[in-house]
This record gives C-alpha cells, structure tokens and sequence, in this order.
C-alpha cells in the first residue's frame, strides 16, 4: 500500500493537546509542531520507518496504532517495546542525537501519524533554543519508563507487571490529560507477552486470575477495565517521576 500524506490541520490543535508533553508546550512552539508536519496515512503492518534508518523526524499518533520495537531477521517475530495509540509521540531520539532510528515502527491497524520534519524543526530551534529543553523533556519522560519497566521486570510478579501495563495503556503511559481513564484497551495478549518477554500462555494465566477477581472482563484483541481502584492496587506504587492522574473512583472511567 502506497502512503498518503496531507498537510496537518491546525484544527488538530485541540486532540493533540490531550498529550500532557505537548499541553504543556508553548503555544508557539506547538503551533510550530503542526505547521511543520504532514499526516501520514499507512495501513495494518506498512513500516513507518525502520531501524537503522537515517531519520530525524518526529511523530505523533493521530489515528489507529502503532507497535514499537525490532523484527528478528532469522524468523520475522516482532518484540515489541511499546503499542502505542493516539496521541502519543515518539521518535524525538533520533530528533536529538541525529543517529539512526534505534527501533522499528509498524502500523498494527490503519493509521494516521503526524510527522514533523527535522530539518524545518531544527529551523525553529535554532531560533528559539529556549524549546530544546521541551524536547528534552520528552525523552526523559520516556527515559522515566524505560528505568521503570526494566526495574518492574527485575522485582516484580507478572500478575502486576501486567496490571501495570494496563495502566500504561489506559492512561497513555501516564500523559493524559483527560480526568476520565479509557475502560476497554486494545492490547491483544501475544502483544503483552512480548512486551514482557514471557510466553502468551503466561499472559492468559495472570489475565484470567485478574478476571476471576472482577478487575477486568477479556474480550477479543480487549480488554475491559472493570475496577479501576482494584487495579490500581494490583499494580503497586509507581515511580513518582510518572505522572499518573488516576480516578479516584470508578465513576471517572469512561468508556
């Protein structure tokens, strides 16, 4: 399938803002995001961009979703770092050191990315050095989750790994601005297993014990968040660099 691009709508402005990286830009500097972009349009398994790859842009999901990590060349598997849904940002590693892209990037569904190009925003930042730190920010946040996820690993239960996960998912990896927290996630459970590195046999066991217990309810390529405060408790203490606006009761989830 051929990509499809078109220039990005400022009217994009209000949904990208639901991303508290991005909300908490300058205004200026997030008007300059947009005029600076096209979105991208690619559908189920089409590559965005590859590793290895000599690429400095930066990218935002806008519609549909992505799956982030490496293919194994001997067999074509996948393992999977993060799946990532609107309107996450990523890529701002390779926008900073200007070394080749250190993951891939694949549509899982049709997808719509939002792609600034490097050359136009290193324009702007020459001349408004001031925004380097805000792109900063974003590679430390996610730098927080990459030193969370491998201490998780190290310490914690898969049963809570999972929980967390969930969390990740429901909450875009703690960066939503919206009070109400997504109740169905998309994250099928083969993708689960290979962000934790276990098999999906182990992953069906930890899901099924959540489900007996009323936190979730596993529908196909879903899963419904059926009590939030349960799962909140299940997943423990996070690391208090992760901004987590998490409800305080079950009527702040939404559907």
């Amino acid at each position: 399938m051929a990509r499809r691009t078109e220039s990005t709508p400022l009217t994009l402005l209000p949904a990208l803002k639901s991303h508290l990286w991005f909300a908490s830009c300058p205004a200026p500097f997030q008007q300059a995001l947009v005029e600076r972009s096209r979105l991208w349009h690619i559908g189920p398994g089409e590559i965005l961009f590859s590793r290895g790859e000599a690429q400095d842009s930066l990218c935002c999901v806008v519609a549909g979703a992505l799956k982030l990590g490496s293919i194994n060349p001997k067999d074509g598997s996948h393992h999977l770092t993060m799946y990532v849904e609107p309107y996450h940002w990523f890529g701002e590693v390779s926008m900073i050191d200007g070394l080749p892209r250190s993951q891939d990037a694949i549509a899982d569904t049709d997808s719509t990315v939002m792609v600034v190009s490097g050359p136009l925003l290193m324009e702007w930042l020459a001349e408004h050095p001031e925004n380097w730190r805000d792109l900063a920010r974003l590679a430390c946040a996610k730098l927080r989750l990459i030193l969370t996820a491998i201490e998780d690993n190290a310490s914690l239960s898969i049963e809570q790994q999972v929980a967390r996960r969930l969390l990740f998912s429901a909450t875009n990896f703690g960066q939503s601005t919206n009070p109400s927290v997504r109740r169905r996630v998309r994250l099928p459970q083969e993708y689960l297993a290979r962000m934790l590195g276990v098999s999906r046999q182990t992953i069906n066991k930890s899901l099924r014990a959540l489900e007996r217990e009323r936190v979730l309810a596993l529908h196909y390529a879903e899963i419904e968040i059926v009590d939030m405060a349960a799962l909140v408790t299940k997943a423990g203490a996070i690391n208090p660099g992760l901004p987590y606006p998490m409800p305080d009761t079950d009527a702040d989830i939404k559907g």
